[in-house]
């Protein structure tokens, strides 16, 4: 692939981790990728319910007041990655691939938000179900809900060529998670469309630990890096 430099991916997993906690974790990241003093990185966790609206700001698709924000123990952040409101929380796989690109002068961002899509439509594949694009939107679709929302940051590098990724993908993976967050908003401003999960698509249940490590063959085979021989650390980052 030649817009990213393939070298070693560090690839952790955490059960849970407070959002703002998270975005500060790819701040400094991003800090060290940019330096040579860290690695790239995948970061896999969940964040408690939180809702995060993205640069596109469209407050008014949030649908519920402060107060009953409150009242849900949901958290809301305005933060830098592309994109509209969604939700995070229990149950949803978050993926923050923080990766070098373009470090040999050739750029192409679209392709990078079509390889995080193809990393969800072959593993849903993977399990009987069609996973698909929709040309006007970011993310992955079985028929027309929702299973997977995706929302970037490119950070120009200050010490080399190219950019390096932030933020990611939120794969729903429970069942009844569009009913725990998703009605609070229109998330990513699509007001025609539902959510859907991978328990609700495959009719089964899942551990998010174990399809959190049985992504990570899928995410390699579109970002073809070499990782650590234990790739899943729980306890390699601090838990919030």
């Amino acid at each position: 692939m030649s817009s990213t430099d393939l070298s070693l991916l560090e690839v952790s997993y955490l059960p849970l981790m407070e959002y703002g906690a998270a975005w500060e974790l790819q701040k400094e990241a991003v800090q060290a990728i940019d330096a040579g003093t860290g690695p790239e990185r995948l970061i896999l966790l969940q964040h408690p319910p939180t809702y995060t609206i993205g640069s596109q700001h469209h407050p008014e698709h949030l649908l519920l007041s402060a107060e009953q924000l409150k009242q849900k123990g949901i958290s809301l952040f305005e933060i830098d990655r592309g994109g509209d409101i969604t939700y995070h929380g229990p149950g949803q796989l978050v993926g923050y691939p923080l990766l070098k690109l373009g470090v040999d002068g050739k750029v192409d961002l679209h392709g990078y938000l079509r390889r995080l899509e193809s990393v969800i439509i072959d593993f849903l594949a993977a399990y009987g179900i069609e996973g698909s694009r929709k040309p006007e939107y970011t993310g992955v679709w079985v028929g027309d809900e929702k299973i997977c929302a995706i929302g970037v940051k490119f950070n120009k590098s200050k010490f080399r060529k190219g950019f390096i990724t932030s933020h990611g993908f939120a794969f729903n993976i429970a069942a009844g998670i569009g009913e725990q967050g998703f009605q609070g908003i229109i998330p990513c401003g699509i007001a025609e469309y539902g959510v859907t999960s991978l328990e609700e698509c495959a009719g089964r249940p899942f551990e998010l630990r174990e399809v959190a490590g049985d992504l990570i063959p899928y995410f390699l085979k579109h970002f073809p890096y070499e990782t650590s021989d234990t790739v899943l650390q729980a306890d390699s980052l601090l838990t919030d």
